[in-house]
């Protein structure tokens, strides 16, 4: 691994491209690494959990409208959509917009924090879309996608996007772009420029995150997905990117993150070093924001230690910067306190998830966010009672760059009205890769059966679960084995008229 000092340059000073951030990331791209077997196994596991998520989700309003759109834009050798008939073949990233829109939507698939926050998941869609089109082998899939969480893991690890407001999906449009570039074998100079294109057009603020959240939260990563397909093709035809683009003197660095003083150290692996970043890669036990996963492992403990939970007082959860800021109270937003709040703000709400969690002492991805459910008289005082606090302890954990010392735990204490108080403290959820019970391939398939239990058959399971773990060894043009499809009747239809 190499650390790399990324920094701004002013416009009378020629930056040659080889030092640009943009071509060390298209290098690593293009090097044609020896694949690591943990990480190939690793990546099978994200597929089949990017299937169970987006399997579960396509009946929710965002889905079926992103679905709507693609349907619109059929191509004989194109790709598939999640839940459609493989016979039906659309547009690459219009599959792409609806199947990570699918993906997204119940904030439920993989995650990575560090200087910045990231779903590594969100690449895949893109990928298994311009890997159907492009007729590539599932080798080449897991080339593209074991490329794409590097990039992007390490993108997360030097430069923080939150700081400054900005969404996440500055990462994922690089990350795409340079999966794509692995994927199709193309040249450091197209990737460089792919790169470039993908992040300029990917930057956005993150309102989408905060106040009223809407189904824009589900849309934006499926967006950058599409975003870095239309880039690459470009790219692909010779066409160039504003350059460069991290260390310009007007560039994204210097006009939108931390200025012409700014120094990145952005880590990337040295050529042909095996690319292992998606093993520090982290999936959910439960559909809500990371930070929430020890937390609800917390709540449903203290839920066997406490007798009567309506004598509790109040309840302090002493955790990280992150979390206090963004989904605690410290980010004073209301809505976070408005039990008729969406469920995207919810599940960006760690006191009402919590609330919920120890009332509960489990989790569910539909009924734990119903609006009877967060309506309960005793949820909303539970809920009332609980504040977040930044313990420093927590934010040096959470930012430590050794993956076995890093967590995003918490530690919660309970005053009960009589003084007596209940603690508990964990450092990592237990479904964690270094918690109590780390997630293995059969707790990856577990997920997906309990999530399309009654969307698709029996049969239609065991054979995409069959497929996808020989994913090694699918031929050219047979990648639309990793479609899923369902009953025509059971996918719902929005019937507005639009554009398309």
């Amino acid at each position: 691994m190499i650390i790399h000092n990324i920094k701004v340059y002013p416009s009378k000073i020629y930056l040659p491209k080889k030092k640009q951030l943009a071509w060390k990331i298209a290098e690593v791209a293009t090097d044609n690494a020896r694949l690591n077997n943990n990480s190939i196994e690793m990546a099978i596991n994200r597929i089949i959990d990017n299937a169970s998520v987006a399997i579960a989700s396509l009946n929710r309003k965002s889905v079926i409208a992103s679905r709507e759109m693609a349907l619109k834009h059929p191509r004989k050798k194109g790709a598939t959509i999640f839940g459609v008939s493989s016979k039906y073949l659309f547009d690459s990233e219009w599959c792409a917009w609806t199947n990570g829109t699918a993906v997204r939507e119940l904030d439920f698939h993989d995650t990575f924090l560090a200087a910045d926050y990231s779903h590594p998941g969100d690449n895949i869609p893109a990928l298994l879309a311009v890997a159907q089109q492009k007729n590539k082998s599932g080798l080449d899939l897991l080339k593209g996608i074991i490329t794409s969480y590097e990039v992007q893991v390490n993108l997360v690890k030097g430069i923080c996007l939150h700081k400054h407001k900005v969404d996440h999906i500055a990462h994922l449009g690089p990350s795409v772009a340079a999966g794509i570039g692995t994927m199709l074998k193309l040249s450091t100079e197209t990737v460089y420029q792919a790169i470039q294109q993908s992040l300029h057009t990917t930057i956005s603020t993150r309102q989408s995150r905060k106040g009223e959240i809407s189904s824009w939260k589900a849309f934006a990563p499926a967006h950058a997905g599409k975003l870095a397909i239309e880039a690459v093709d470009r790219a692909m035809r010779g066409e160039g990117a504003p350059s460069p683009i991290y260390e310009g003197e007007d560039s994204v660095i210097a006009r939108i993150l931390d200025g012409k003083k700014a120094i990145y150290k952005v880590p990337l692996p040295k050529t042909k070093e095996p690319k292992k970043a998606i093993l520090e890669t982290y999936t959910k036990e439960y559909s809500a924001e990371y930070q929430a996963q020890a937390i609800i492992d917390i709540a449903k403990k203290l839920n066997k230690k406490i007798d009567n939970l309506k004598n509790i007082k109040k309840i302090d959860i002493y955790t990280s910067h992150h979390t206090h800021y963004v989904i605690g109270t410290g980010a004073n937003d209301p809505q976070k306190m408005d039990p008729n709040a969406s469920r995207e703000t919810l599940d960006h709400s760690i006191m009402y998830i919590f609330a919920v969690a120890l009332e509960d002492a489990k989790w569910h991805h539909v009924k734990s966010y119903s609006k009877s459910r967060a309506n309960k008289k005793s949820t909303i005082k539970l809920w009332k009672s609980i504040k977040t606090h930044e313990d420093k302890k927590w934010t040096k954990k959470y930012h430590d760059p050794n993956p076995k010392n890093k967590c995003f735990g918490a530690k919660v204490i309970v005053t009960m009205n009589n003084g007596k108080k209940y603690i508990e403290e964990l450092e990592r959820a237990d479904a964690h890769p270094y918690g109590a019970r780390p997630f293995k391939r059969k707790n990856y398939i577990n997920k997906f059966k309990v999530l399309t239990k009654n969307i698709i058959s029996n049969k239609e399971s065991e054979r995409f679960l069959k497929d996808v773990q020989k994913l090694k060894e699918i031929k050219p043009g047979q990648l639309k084995k990793l479609n899923i499809d369902i009953n025509k009747s059971k996918l719902k239809r929005n019937r507005k008229i639009g554009i398309f």
